[in-house]
């Protein structure tokens, strides 16, 4: 796999890079930088950022199917509209809990945005455990709580079938699989399909390609794994230039791109100067494989 290709695109620098989705209608990379406050899209034709700042840690970003896009900001689900730099809140969750806040989202194949909820942490990775709980956001505006006692609500995607979600609890160090009813959006019988070894660190964000196999970013493992959800085996393991890489997604005109966001926050002077990139976001190319385009809020 020589011909692996990771460069740094969006040089700017994130406290905690997060929630990279490729924006196809922009031709543009959307991610979010939470406790930066900002939702950032880089263009590849432009090489340039913007940024829109928010008045609170805004966790993911995803699509909305009547333009513009839907976050996930504080405790809220909120839309935002992008020209007018305009944010206006969905609903809240968690409001018995002050100290909590969204951490990643997705939306299913049905329009339906996931995203689950964690204490604020003290320093990365230090947290007061199993405050967090996993919502779903319906295109009605409803909203639905799956389960509680979660420490860091991470990585979500679906498989290629829509019959199976997984899901990452990152303090778990696990991958976990659910039956998936993509009609109701019910989940169940939950299982883990792989356990992260100690040199892969932390389990944070994830996205499957088209093979149907699921690559997850080690956040302080610096790299990306490529596992099979059915055998629980690593397929591949790319390693990136910096330790703390939180999520990745596939993009680009083909889906064959790799996107990698990373954070900067907890590492002091002498780890930064080693390590100048952090926070960047990166493209990985030549890995050999697509990804799924995402899908948007129908809400």
């Amino acid at each position: 796999m020589s011909s692996v290709r990771i460069e740094c695109v969006a040089k700017e620098g994130c406290r905690i890079g997060e929630s990279p989705v490729w924006d196809e209608k922009q031709g543009a990379l959307l991610y979010v930088d939470i406790t930066g406050r900002k939702v950032c899209r880089w263009s590849p034709v432009t090489r340039q950022t913007q940024a829109i700042p928010v008045d609170a840690p805004v966790s993911s970003v995803a699509l909305r199917q009547s333009g513009d896009y839907v976050i996930t900001l504080g405790t809220r689900f909120a839309a935002l509209k992008w020209k007018e730099e305009l944010v206006t809140t969905i609903t809240q969750v968690d409001k018995d809990k002050a100290n909590n806040r969204f951490n990643d989202g997705k939306v299913d194949p049905a329009g339906r945005y996931f995203a689950g909820t964690m204490a604020e942490e003290i320093r990365p990775a230090v947290l007061e455990r199993h405050q967090g709980s996993l919502y779903t956001l319906f295109p009605d505006l409803s909203v639905v709580k799956h389960f509680d006692q979660v420490d860091i609500s991470n990585g979500l995607d679906w498989s290629l079938d829509h019959r199976t979600f997984f899901y990452i609890d990152s303090l778990s160090y696990s991958v976990d699989a659910f039956d998936y009813d993509l009609q109701t959006g019910k989940i169940g019988n939950r299982r883990s399909i792989y356990k992260l070894e100690k040199e892969e660190s932390i389990p944070d964000g994830m996205c499957i390609d088209t093979e149907g196999k699921l690559w997850v970013a080690c956040y302080d493992g610096g790299r990306v794994i490529r596992l099979d959800p059915e055998t629980g085996k690593r397929l591949q393991t790319v390693k990136l230039p910096v330790d703390k890489t939180t999520s990745c997604c596939f993009g680009g005109n083909d889906y064959s791109e790799m996107y990698v966001t990373s954070a900067s926050d907890g590492m002091d002077k002498e780890w930064l100067s080693r390590q100048p990139q952090a926070g960047g976001v990166f493209k990985i190319t030549g890995l050999g494989v697509k990804g799924v385009p995402p899908y948007p809020f129908a809400g």
